[in-house]
């Protein structure tokens, strides 16, 4: 730790809890959505929350030694994924398709439910994230009086226009645009994790957003009601509560399977694709609703960009296209690996775009040198080579437990020459 640190840690601990009140004042800027007409209904604006800097750097430095704490001593929920180090929503996406897939694929049904919750960071009881903080990570004495101290006595005022409100008291939730709020959240949602292990459900979370993933065999029925009422009854219990309207559930079904699976029992509303941290999936595991909206999304950000061509220098220029275009071709683009070419065809063609309009070269011209010239990987490629680092950090880097435990180094019961390439065991599917 660098002399600075030291030296803001030995000030934060010099002062007694009570001057630290005055970085608790919460500022809400209400902003209206563009694209709702009617002013006057209240559910159509976005705070946005402002938290004092100085605050800000004290929660740095308190975040950085409680995730020491809680990485040392596998304190957190191994799936969940939200704003940890090495973790992402790629990653997340990884693990929960593998398991779809190799469930599907031994013949069973699969439902996933991707439930949302209501205002879940706003909600949050200061009291039970305390007794979270004592008794589920260990954090006592001074430092328990000091999430105490930030937790309680908070208020807020709301800023429209040129209009304040007085300042109100605000007893529950964890404050919002704070860099402990997303930790002190996940910490608040642990024992949900431990409540599905238990029964038995494969689960994955991201911050606020559950995913509920179950195998469904024809030979006996899976009580999801069960399931669904505990989780309500957790919720209800921790002052949460489940937004049935953004709550989607998704059936995924096994290749060539004879007869479908009668879904008249369950208690959701079905869809035949569902949209989950940003990725579309289809039931039938085609991924052609991702890779539309991905089309449709570049060809849009391309159309715009065309405006900037004239007023930009190509490096410039190819960096706003790396911005709006590249980052939309990558994201999540590991769970395309293996999937059908003509679907990463159409990917394809966007980079293909943004290459001749990034060189000024007309459809005529073969694209392979244009790609070399601006040294850009194809999309194929590109998803090789995501998929290649996130095995190699999973081998070598610090990653998320979850993805090492899918990797099995392959042993040789003899001594050959292949011992030393490092080889992986590929697991057996039926289908390909």
């Amino acid at each position: 730790m660098s002399f600075q640190r030291w030296l803001l840690l030995f000030w934060i601990l010099s002062i007694p809890a009570s001057p630290l009140a005055c970085f608790q004042l919460l500022l809400k800027m209400q902003l209206f959505s563009r694209y709702q007409r009617n002013q006057a209904d209240c559910a159509k604006y976005h705070p946005i929350s402002k938290l004092p800097f100085i605050s800000k750097v004290i929660e740095k430095l308190a975040l950085t030694h409680l995730t020491s704490h809680l990485d040392d001593n596998g304190l957190l929920d191994p799936f969940q994924s939200g704003f940890r180090r090495n973790y992402s929503t790629e990653s997340a996406h990884i693990r929960v398709l593998n398991d779809i897939l190799i469930l599907t694929d031994s013949g069973s049904h699969v439902l996933l439910l991707l439930l949302d919750l209501t205002v879940a960071f706003n909600t949050v009881d200061h009291t039970i994230l305390l007794h979270r903080l004592e008794f589920w990570m260990g954090v006592t004495g001074t430092a328990l009086e000091r999430f105490k101290s930030y937790l309680n006595g908070r208020c807020f005022s709301v800023h429209v226009g040129d209009c304040s409100s007085p300042n109100v008291p605000l007893p529950w939730g964890v404050p919002q645009g704070s860099i402990l709020g997303h930790l002190l959240f996940s910490i608040y949602m642990l024992p949900l994790g431990t409540i599905l292990a238990s029964l038995g459900v494969n689960n994955h979370f991201y911050a606020d957003d559950c995913q509920i993933y179950l195998q469904i065999n024809q030979q006996h029925s899976f009580s999801l009601s069960e399931c669904l009422s505990q989780v309500r009854s957790w919720l209800s219990q921790n002052c949460l509560q489940l937004n049935d309207s953004k709550s989607d559930a998704i059936l995924f079904s096994p290749t060539n399977m004879n007869g479908a699976l009668d879904v008249s029992t369950l208690p959701l509303n079905l869809k035949s694709c569902a949209t989950s941290l940003g990725v579309k999936l289809d039931s039938d595991l085609s991924m052609s609703s991702q890779v539309n909206a991905t089309v449709k999304s570049c060809f849009f950000q391309l159309r715009r960009i065309t405006r900037l061509k004239l007023i930009l220098k190509r490096p410039d220029l190819e960096s706003v296209i790396h911005a709006f275009i590249t980052s939309r071709l990558d994201y999540a683009n590991s769970v395309l690996i293996g999937f059908n070419a003509s679907a990463l065809s159409k990917l394809q063609k966007v980079q293909n775009a943004a290459a001749r309009f990034l060189t000024n070269t007309n459809r005529r011209m073969h694209i392979t040198p244009i790609l070399a010239d601006v040294h850009w990987l194809p999309v194929k490629f590109r998803i090789n080579f995501k998929v290649l680092l996130y095995v190699y950090k999973a081998l070598y880097c610090p990653s998320p437990s979850y993805l090492t435990d899918l990797l099995t180094p392959y042993v040789l019961t003899r001594a050959l020459r292949s011992a030393d390439h490092l080889l992986l065991v590929v697991p057996k599917v039926r289908y390909k």
